[in-house]
C-alpha cells in the first residue's frame, strides 16, 4: 500500500478476488424481480448495437472509397478502429452468454464478431473466465495488460507509442489465442486453455481455426479483387495500430491503480465520460466495468440502469467510480515508493507484470 492509502494490484500478499466474493459483497443491493429484469435479455437492443455498429464501418467504408484522399481515410482508420473495439465488446456480451437468449444466435454473432477482428470469442471465453474468478491473482491472464500502475509519467506513453505502431499487437492477439504474457513475478504464465473443460477446450481449437480461416479467406478476397490496399489501410492497419491503443487503454483505465483490489467495491472502476470519448473508448457502456464485476449476468445496455440502481442506494459511495480525467491522472502519475520497502523484494512494479 502506498502512501496515499492505495494497494498495488499484484500484490502477492493481497490474493485476488473470486468470482463468488464479488456475488458476497454485493450483498443485496440488487436483487429479486428488480435483478431478474436487469438481466432479461432484449434481442431487439442487443441487434440494434450490432446493426449500428455494422453500419457504420459500411458508411465509413464507402466514404472513403468514394472520396479517397488523405483526409478521407485517416479518419476513417480512427472511425474503423473504434468500430473494431466496438466488435469485441459485442464478442465479450457473447463470451458471457449476453447478447441474444438463443444460443444459436450468440454462438453465431459472438463468433463472427471476433472473426472480423481476428479473435476467437470461444478462445476468449476460456481465458476471460479466469479474470473474473481470480481478478489480480496469479491466475488472472489481464494481470500483464493492467498491473503494476502507477507506474510513472512515461511508463503508459511509451506502451501507447508501441501499440500505435504495431509493435504490440501480437501480445494481444496471443492473449486471445490463449497465451496471456509473462507474470514475472511468479515466473509463469497462465494457461487457460489447460484450466477448462475438455468441451470448451475443443470449441476454442475449432474456433481458432474457422477464426483463421475467415482471415484468410478475406485476405484472398483482397488480392485477388484488386482491392488489397483499401483493405490494408482502411482494416488490417487499424486493428494493428489504434486499436490496439484503445484496448490497452481502456484496460488500464478499468483496472489500473485500483484504490483497493482486496475490496470488491474498490477492485474494477466505473468511468464516467462525455458522449464522444465514451463512443470511442468505453462501446456499448463497457464503462460501468464496476457493475459489470459485481453482475456479469446484466447485458450492456441495463448497465447504466444498474449503476443509477446501486448510486441511488449509497453502495456506490466508496467505490471506484471516477470521472476519466480523474483516472487518467492516476494511472499517468508517477509511483509513491514505499515507505517501508521488503528488503527481499524486487525493484519495480509490486506486480512484476509485463505486456
Amino acid at each position: 500500500m502506498d502512501k496515499a492509502g492505495r494497494h498495488d494490484a499484484g500484490d502477492p500478499a493481497l490474493g485476488s478476488l473470486a468470482g463468488e466474493e464479488f456475488r458476497a459483497g454485493r450483498g443485496g443491493a440488487l436483487a429479486g424481480a428488480e435483478l431478474k429484469a436487469l438481466n432479461r435479455l432484449d434481442d431487439r437492443q442487443a441487434l440494434l448495437s450490432v446493426a449500428v455498429d455494422v453500419a457504420m464501418i459500411a458508411v465509413t467504408a464507402w466514404v472513403a472509397l468514394r472520396w479517397w484522399s488523405a483526409w478521407t481515410v485517416l479518419p476513417a482508420m480512427l472511425v474503423m478502429a473504434s468500430r473494431q473495439h466496438a466488435l469485441v465488446i459485442i464478442a465479450h456480451e457473447a463470451v458471457h452468454y449476453r447478447l441474444f437468449s438463443g444460443r444459436l444466435a450468440n454462438e453465431i454473432v459472438g463468433r463472427l464478431a471476433g472473426y472480423a477482428v481476428g479473435i476467437s470469442m470461444c478462445t476468449y471465453r476460456v481465458v476471460h473466465r479466469l479474470h473474473h474468478n481470480h481478478l489480480y491473482g496469479p491466475s488472472d491472464p489481464d494481470m500483464p495488460l493492467m498491473a503494476g500502475y502507477p507506474r510513472g509519467r512515461l511508463y503508459l506513453v511509451r506502451k501507447l507509442a508501441k501499440d500505435l505502431c504495431g509493435l504490440g499487437a501480437w501480445r494481444n492477439f496471443a492473449y486471445f489465442f490463449g497465451a496471456p504474457g509473462l507474470n514475472r513475478e511468479t515466473g509463469a504464465a497462465a494457461r487457460p486453455l489447460i484450466d477448462t473443460s475438455e468441451r470448451l477446450g475443443r470449441q476454442a481449437l475449432a474456433d481458432r481455426w474457422a477464426m483463421l480461416a475467415v482471415q484468410a479467406g478475406l485476405l484472398g478476397l483482397a488480392l485477388s479483387g484488386g482491392w488489397w490496399r483499401e483493405y490494408l489501410l482502411l482494416w488490417v492497419v487499424p486493428l494493428l495500430t489504434i486499436f490496439q491503443v484503445l484496448l490497452r487503454l481502456r484496460a488500464v483505465l478499468e483496472h489500473g491503480a485500483p484504490a483497493n483490489p482486496a475490496e470488491v467495491r474498490q477492485a474494477a472502476r466505473t468511468n464516467h465520460c462525455p458522449g464522444p470519448l465514451r463512443w470511442l473508448l468505453f462501446p456499448h457502456a463497457v464503462n460501468y466495468h464496476l457493475e459489470h464485476h459485481l453482475y456479469p449476468a446484466i447485458p450492456h445496455y441495463n448497465l447504466p440502469k444498474a449503476h443509477a440502481l446501486l448510486a441511488a442506494r449509497g453502495f456506490l459511495d466508496d467505490a471506484e467510480v471516477r470521472p476519466v480525467g480523474a483516472t487518467l491522472r492516476r494511472i499517468f502519475a508517477d509511483p509513491v515508493p514505499d515507505p517501508n520497502p521488503d528488503p527481499e523484494s524486487p525493484p519495480g512494479p509490486a506486480s512484476g507484470q509485463t505486456a
